[in-house]
């Protein structure tokens, strides 16, 4: 994956192919109906009334939002309930008990976040439309394969669930009282469960076979457990990271409402992940160890902490503060796009593909707030 998004770094390339993978002004359920015209499929993007940043940075948040919906409904088939607001799939008993012993109201909770991503990624999008600006679809890109345990639909995917990497760092950077990344970017916050952050596991699972031995599908949803918080940490941290580029009040105010939507989703989801089940997988060997004791353990480690530590913020010279972080702005979408990546997400999907993505990062870290 890394030599992939390494592999894309002439603009020229990656905007040619992005004025062809756009759909322009929404498909007819969105363009077409606010805009009432269709605009030439290999024009420029245009940003309409917006400026041409706040534009880019809205078509990589509705980005970001469109593969943040396709992996929550992906655990909503299987875990969550199914329903007219959040259709698709006919749930898996097994799966969704082993989730349940993280909390017994999971599926309700799984089912409201994949809901919350729907609305985003059809608001941004939506309004953009109604800006006159380019809006965003994968839909081409939409190949990657369906779990095929009982519960699952068969159909095209954008994101893997079945081969993460998932980074625990958060679980340490939220409860360190001396530490912030936006003020020590190289120093390395240890993972919670190293194991998951050394190999590719799966967080759904993949087949029936994986609803036994007992511990192993309990591992699988130990590991959607954290996968769940290194999500939605993220959406914390970019909706405030982004806002700080963008010049149009009313899209400000988009992101301010957004962004602590994601910072609901988790906090939930690190309450949740707190009550993991202490085990070894008996057919991979993955650890997941107690938490609350050495390396870690004590008031900070706790594992029913949900709250911010106090932490150092701007400047050491300050008193701590509990916040986000992090939401250093520079590279914020770029890093956001590294992050997914290195999670294992977009495993089998096309070179394409992360041209695409990564032109709308690149051009949501170019956004600079345009003032009178």
């Amino acid at each position: 994956m890394k030599d992939l998004l390494n592999g894309t770094k002439k603009p020229s390339d990656r905007r040619s192919f992005m004025k062809k993978s756009l759909v322009v002004a929404g498909a007819a359920t969105v363009g077409s109906a606010l805009l009432g015209h269709d605009l030439p499929a290999f024009a420029e993007e245009k940003s309409g009334q917006l400026t041409k940043g706040d534009a880019a940075i809205l078509r990589f948040l509705a980005a970001a939002e469109i593969l943040e919906t396709d992996l929550w409904q992906q655990y909503n088939e299987l875990g969550g309930i199914q329903d007219q607001e959040v259709p698709g799939g006919t749930g898996n008993p097994v799966y969704t008990a082993a989730l349940s012993f993280l909390d017994g109201d999971m599926a309700q909770y799984i089912h409201d976040n994949t809901e919350d991503e729907f609305t985003h990624q059809n608001f941004i999008n939506a309004y953009l439309a109604f800006k006159g600006a380019d809006t965003v679809s994968f839909d081409q890109f939409r190949t990657l394969p369906s779990s095929k345990a009982t519960g699952a639909q068969q159909i095209g995917r954008l994101t893997n669930l079945m081969q993460l990497t998932v980074d625990t760092s958060w679980w340490t950077r939220y409860r360190a009282r001396t530490k912030n990344p936006d003020l020590d970017p190289n120093f390395k916050f240890p993972q919670a469960i190293p194991g998951l952050a050394a190999g590719q596991f799966p967080a759904i699972p993949r087949t029936d076979a994986d609803l036994t031995p007992d511990d192993h599908i309990q591992a699988i949803a130990n590991t959607a457990g954290f996968h769940f918080g290194t999500i939605e940490q993220g959406g914390t941290s970019l909706y405030p990271s982004l806002a700080q580029r963008v010049t149009n009040p009313q899209v400000l105010r988009i992101l301010l409402s957004i962004g602590p939507t994601e910072a609901f989703h988790f906090q939930t989801w690190q309450d949740k992940a707190g009550n993991y089940k202490r085990l070894t997988d008996p057919t991979n060997g993955l650890v997941f160890p107690e938490l609350n004791s050495a390396p870690f353990g004590g008031e900070n480690f706790q594992t029913n902490l949900i709250m911010p530590e106090p932490a150092p913020f701007l400047s050491r010279k300050f008193p701590v503060c509990s916040i986000i972080r992090p939401t250093e702005t520079r590279g914020a979408a770029m890093g956001a796009v590294k992050a997914l990546t290195n999670d294992g997400l977009f495993i089998g999907q096309s070179p394409q593909f992360f041209a695409l993505l990564h032109d709308l990062a690149e051009d949501a870290d170019a956004a600079r707030p345009e003032r009178d």
